[in-house]
This record gives structure tokens, sequence and C-alpha cells, in this order.
């Protein structure tokens, strides 16, 4: 009620609440026309108001920066009908990182708003290159690399948005106004020279050359091949494909794209009789320690589970900085500024609980490898730091065994009735002695499954020592552990 009373003013004192029947929920508004100003929508907690005008998401630091800058236009454009926006993936790698998962959110951000959106996977521009960012020529791929990249990726968009409409969103889905496309279906068709006698003379070559990765390129020995030259005449020419064939009015992208995206608001001016379309960015994520979280600085978390799984996914957000949570959150969650509010007065009340690392790492998680993934991650987890008995270990399966022990030495021994905890210290060869393993374990440095053991006489039990899914963890003082896998 208190929500409802505050924004009662300007435009919204003449709009009108009208239940629409289509979307199971209400739609203000205004008496003058029939722009849908608010869409008001419950959720488990509470309401929330989702404006069809996107670049509120400014206040959640979403948004980094708008071409053409400061336009009055935009925020008319995106209240007056659902628009259009498109975001390019370029598939030089097998998987999306964290880093393009902001771009994604971005995407699912503007599907809640009541717009469209198109998800461009690049199938031809990932041939040339982006140079942006980049100090040095990006490895060639062959085509059958690109292809399956191409198939990865688009999997990988595909499952973001289905967890997120299955298990953070529950409302009307947004899945059925995303279209996914691969840009090598317009290019293949297209003839170099007639290309170039239409699209390349639309360019010139004094704004392509005060490029920022233009020109810091043609400043290093290396320079620039002209390939990854006209990267941004390709880039362009797909804003203006899309503009042309689905209406698309903007276009998003990382903070590092904004000259590849004046490159194609300049080029649909001119072929278009200058239409009104935008460039929006997002922020470049980057660790605590200014490191971009991209595939070259060597750091990234993939969203591929075969690449990063979902405990070490679970991991990474568990173990983030506390000065990096807030801006989390709102970067990366759905939770509304006061839920995350909320959150970072806990997070300083109760650093030591981590509250929002472990909303974040809950949200991503699921939002990534959906709730199998998150049961996963969090099974691992308790596996590992949260056991004081055999019963978390006994519960992980051979791929979250293989996940969480792929660091650490692993044997594979017979089982034999009988034998002793020391004995299988010196099969698993934790210790160069006999004397050495009756010190340590004597002095209590030894622990069978979570279970500290100064016994070496110790005989193993099954189902205690030697667990039903066929392991027994050893731990040597705090850090050293062994994994044995006994054979069945």
């Amino acid at each position: 009620r208190s929500n409802m009373a505050a924004p009662m003013c300007g435009a919204f004192r003449r709009a009108i609440p009208v239940w629409h029947p289509l979307l199971n929920h209400v739609v203000y508004r205004n008496l003058q026309n029939t722009t849908p100003l608010l869409i008001v929508t419950s959720s488990s907690h509470g309401r929330k108001y989702y404006s069809s005008n996107i670049l509120d998401l400014h206040d959640r630091g979403l948004f980094h920066d708008i071409f053409p800058g400061a336009s009055p236009q935009l925020p008319v454009l995106l209240k007056s009908s659902p628009q259009t926006v498109y975001c390019g993936f370029d598939p030089t790698a097998d998987s999306l990182h964290v880093g393009n998962l902001l771009c994604v959110i971005g995407l699912i951000h503007c599907l809640r708003a009541g717009h469209h959106a198109i998800a461009v996977v690049g199938g031809a521009t990932a041939l040339i290159g982006d140079p942006s960012g980049k100090t040095s020529e990006r490895e060639r791929l062959s085509e059958e690399t690109v292809r399956e990249n191409v198939e990865k990726i688009t999997e990988n968009i595909n499952r973001v948005v289905d967890n997120h409409d299955s298990l953070l969103w529950n409302k009307e889905p947004t899945k059925s106004r995303l279209r996914i496309v691969n840009n090598a279906d317009w290019y293949k068709s297209e003839n170099l020279v007639e290309f170039l006698a239409t699209t390349g003379r639309m360019f010139r070559m004094g704004n392509m050359l005060s490029k920022h990765s233009v020109r810091t390129r043609l400043k290093s020995s290396e320079g620039m091949s002209l390939s990854e030259f006209s990267y941004q005449v390709f880039q362009a020419f797909d804003f203006l494909h899309l503009h042309q064939t689905y209406g698309c009015t903007l276009q998003l992208g990382g903070s590092d794209q904004m000259g590849n995206m004046k490159a194609g608001y300049e080029l649909i001016q001119r072929v278009s009789d200058g239409a009104e379309v935008y460039g929006l960015t997002v922020p470049l994520v980057t660790s605590t320690q200014g490191d971009k979280l991209g595939k070259t600085a060597g750091n990234a978390v993939w969203l591929d589970s075969t690449k990063t799984s979902p405990y070490d996914l679970y991991q990474y957000f568990l173990r983030l900085p506390d000065e990096d949570v807030d801006r989390y959150l709102k970067l990366f969650t759905f939770l509304s500024l006061k839920e995350i509010q909320s959150i970072s007065n806990k997070q300083k009340s109760q650093p030591a609980k981590t509250p929002g690392q472990h909303k974040l790492a809950e949200v991503l998680t699921m939002l990534v490898h959906g709730s199998e993934g998150l049961d996963s991650a969090i099974r691992c987890t308790d596996a590992l730091f949260h056991s004081e008995g055999p019963e978390h270990l006994e519960n992980l399966n051979k791929a979250e065994l293989s996940t969480l022990f792929r660091d650490v030495s692993t044997v594979k021994l017979e089982f034999v009735p009988g034998m002793s905890l020391i004995e299988l210290t010196m099969f698993a060869k934790c210790f160069p002695t006999i004397r050495r393993a009756n010190e340590v374990i004597e002095e209590g440095g030894v622990s069978i499954n979570h279970m500290r053991e100064d016994n070496p006489n110790r005989v193993l039990v099954p189902n205690i020592h030697v667990l039903k899914n066929g392991i027994t963890l050893l731990r040597i003082g705090k850090r050293h552990h062994y994994l044995i896998k006994w054979h069945q």
C-alpha cells in the first residue's frame, strides 16, 4: 500500500489499473493514451514493479553508457511500445563465461519489461575476430570449430533463459519473446564485391581509424590486420540487418563495444534516413584486482558444467570479497533493491555468516545450472566443509567426486576384511615410514571420512570407513587429502 502511494504524481496520477487477462497481472495505463506505464506482478518476496523503461535499471549499475547520450527520445520510445533489443555473442570459445552472463541477464531484464530480445551468435564474425580489448590478433578458428561453438553457446543462452523462466520468474515465459540467430545465415549469401560497393562506401576511414581499439593496435609493434580492421563493418551491418528484418532499435553489449555500436548507429543513420536506434552498454565485470573476468584474462568462470562445475561456480561467489557483494547482487540477480539492501544490512551485522555471498551463489548457480546444479553444489560444499561424519560424503555421485577431488591424490585398492587404518595409510602412501604413520595417527593428525582417529590399529568397517559409494577420504593434518576408491 505504501509503495502504491508514493509515485502518485505527474503522468501516474492520470493512470488507472487495468487487469490484463493474458498476462495475469495489472497494467497501469495512462488515461490519455494506451501506453503501459508500469507492470505490477507479485512474487514470493512481495510486489515488484517492472517499468517498460529499462533505463530504470541504471539504479542497479547495470547500464554503463548510452549512445547517443542523454537522449530524451529513448525513454519515450521504450514506453511507447515493445522494442527489440539485440546482443551479440561471438563463439570464439565453446562456452560463455560470467562476463558474458551479464549481457544475457541484461536481455532477460528487457524481456521482463515486455520487450523482445535477439541473441546473435556470431558464426561469421567469430571467423574474423573482434580486436576490441586485444593487444594481439586472435588465433584463427576453423569453420568446424566455430560451428561446434555456435551450438554450445546457443545451448548456454537457452539454458539460462529456461532456468530463469522456470525457477526465478514463474510468470509469462520470457522465452517466447527471445530469438537466437546466427549471423552466418545472412552473410553466406553476400557477394564480397557487391558488399564493398554498397555497404563499404557508407563507412569513412576517419571514423574507423578513430576507434580506440584501432588506434591502440596501430601503435603496437604487431599492428592490425585488414580482417580485424573490418570487424566493425560487420558488426555495424549486423545491427542494420536486424533493424531492417526485425525492427531492432537497441544494441546491448559490453562497455568495450561502444566503438562498434557507434559504427552500427552511423550506418543505420545513413541507410535508413535517420532512423531512431541506440546503443546500451553493460559494465565489464572485473575481479577485485581489476582484471577482466574473461577468457583472455585466464581466470574465466565458465557457464558450461564440464569447464566450470556447479560446485566451482557456487564456491566462486561464496568466496567473493565483502566489498563486491552489494554490486554483484545488483548486477547478477533479479532481487529488488529493497531485498538487496536488507541482505546488505545482514552482511554488515553478521559478516562471518556471509549472507550476501550465499544468496549470490544460490541465485547464480540456479540460474546457470538449474535446481539440480544447485543441489549438487550444496552437496559438494557440505561434504568438504560442513561434515563431522561420513553422511555428506556418502551422498556424492561419481561426477561430484571427480569434481570435488580432482586435485587430490587418488588410490584404487581392493578391500580386504580386517585391514587396519595404518595399513591403509601405507597402501595410500600417506607416510614414508610406518613409524611416522604411527606417530601422526596417535597424535590425532589423521581423519577418516571427517572423523578423527588416533588408533593406528583401528579395523576398517564397511559403511563407516568404507562408504556405500565406494570411497574413503583420508585427511592428513589440515590440508592433505587422499581419496581411496575401492574396487567393487
